[in-house]
């Protein structure tokens, strides 16, 4: 599949942008006076790079794309790995 250095590359490049446009994106957001947020154990970062090397992987299904590989052999680079569920809710 992709080489570890590759998934690198990619986080490196998608953290780079979040660190740019969230601050932003945030202060522009109306509020309506809720704010409930649950805190998740994955960055905004590696949920969107995930996602992105779903697509790029050739899986047309991505329940079996993130429980078949990502939770199986891509545990060393994403140690906080949420169920499939809530990533789903992410």
């Amino acid at each position: 599949m992709l080489s570890q250095y590759k998934i690198t590359q990619i986080f490196c490049s998608i953290d780079d942008f979040c660190k740019d446009f969230v601050p932003n994106w945030e202060n522009q957001l109306i509020s309506n006076g809720k704010k409930r947020i649950r805190k998740s154990n994955l960055s905004l970062s590696e949920i969107i790079t995930i996602q992105v090397l779903f697509h790029i992987s050739g899986y047309r299904n991505f329940q079996t794309f993130y429980l078949d590989y990502v939770s199986k052999f891509l545990i060393n680079e994403f140690p906080n790995l949420v169920s499939y569920n809530r990533m789903v809710e992410l």
